[in-house]
């Protein structure tokens, strides 16, 4: 995931929120200079629970109480301002870096607190709804002109040569982390099914590219600085105005304050609960439980939670509809060869089969795959049994001789 935005609206605090990795954190424009790169989490109620083991041990990610956390790379990028596709700023310099996002957390100041160059300004004076507009225009742009140089020096030297239009086209954006739905599905939503990729005109490709962009790196909004009294009324328009799944209120400093609490045994808190627990008050200093009491009544109160965990789960689960599967050598016992109980947990899409995780645990077993048994029922499946969310599946392949 990409994480974009203007500049100055809490990116980087919510990249250390979900990563607890140290980044330049500032209230003034431009702190991130390079893109910062790391690792945050989906959570979803671990299988061990249904299947009433009593624990079991990740070889990434972590498991807290029932609860499966389940590694995804988050990238984030410089801030962006009015004209970054066109070189203003340094939002053009790392946009690049996107390409291969599966998508696109936009972060908005919901409060209305900065301008469109990124200054801080009084709550209320800016609008988030144009700041969102502006900025996901920037996105687009950049985005076209990618797929322009792509058309211009690679696919019209190829399109009249080859059998093939649509192939060549997939193949030529497959640089962009974009697949054959991608681009059928980009087509359809452009209204280009009836014309032949050889005749589009410039205003075709370009109709093309914002169609693409918005199936394969999908945007959703993370509407920051949400305890702010500014942000309220903010998030119901942008709401209204962009759908309420694409919309998620949050507070990445308040997430990033419960989470750096936790790491130092301050409070109980898992990411995404709508409550925390003081372990011991003597601790904490007079203004450390000022923060912890503002947290609990101007933000999770008020939103049930912080907002950033729910974020995370919205665009993996809601946005890009993936499911978790649990690939185990031993399917009697749930583990492998090591006797780890359910050691991996795999995020893929719902019409992935049997054989294309085999291929993903690893080549030789998608090569060599005679079947696989699903362990919940103990039924052998085939090949293009197409695996449902929190299967728990042993892949059976041919020995190498």
């Amino acid at each position: 995931m990409g994480i974009i935005g203007k500049t100055n609206v809490g990116k980087s605090t919510l990249f250390a929120a979900l990563t607890l990795a140290t980044v330049d954190i500032a209230n003034h424009p431009f702190t991130t200079i390079k893109p910062n790169i790391g690792i945050g989490y989906v959570r979803k109620k671990c299988v061990h629970v249904e299947l009433g083991l009593p624990q079991c041990n990740p070889r990434s990610g972590y498991c807290l109480r029932g609860n499966r956390f389940i590694p995804i790379k988050l990238m984030d990028v410089v801030g962006l301002i009015p004209g970054a596709s066109k070189g203003r700023g340094l939002g053009n310099k790392f946009m690049d870096d996107l390409r291969q996002a599966d998508a696109l957390i936009h972060v908005v100041d919901a409060a209305g607190a900065t301008d469109p160059e990124g200054n801080p300004v009084r709550p209320g004076t800016s609008d988030p709804v144009e700041e969102v507009v502006a900025i996901q225009k920037e996105v687009d742009t950049w985005f076209y002109t990618v797929v322009k140089r792509l058309w211009n020096n690679k696919i019209s030297r190829h399109l009249f040569s080859m059998r093939d239009p649509l192939e060549l086209l997939v193949k030529s954006l497959s640089g962009l982390s974009i697949t054959k739905y991608h681009v059928l599905e980009a087509i359809r939503k452009a209204g280009l099914e009836d014309k032949r990729i050889r005749e589009w005109r410039d205003e075709d490709i370009q109709a093309f590219s914002k169609a693409l962009r918005s199936v394969s790196k999908p945007i959703i909004v993370a509407a920051n600085k949400a305890d702010l009294p500014a942000a309220y009324d903010n998030i119901k328009r942008l709401k209204r105005e962009f759908g309420e799944e694409r919309v998620i209120p949050i507070s990445a400093l308040a997430e990033y304050i419960l989470r750096k609490a936790a790491l130092n045994s301050y409070i109980v808190y898992i990411p995404g609960d709508p409550e925390f627990r003081i372990i011991s008050s003597s601790k904490l200093t007079r203004e450390q439980k000022k923060a912890l009491e503002l947290i609990e009544d101007k933000v999770l109160k008020r939103y049930g939670s912080t907002g950033v965990q729910q974020l995370i789960n919205s665009v993996v689960f809601n946005i890009l509809r993936l499911i978790v599967v649990y690939p185990v050598e031993n399917h009697n016992k749930y583990t492998d060869h090591h006797g780890n109980v359910l050691p991996d947990a795999y995020l893929v899409q719902r019409d992935t089969t049997v054989r294309d995780l085999a291929y993903m645990v690893h080549t030789d077993l998608g090569n060599s795959f005679l079947y696989a048994i699903n362990a919940k029922t103990g039924e052998r499946v085939g090949e293009n049994y197409v695996l449902e969310d929190n299967d728990v599946i042993k892949i059976v392949a041919a020995k190498a001789r």
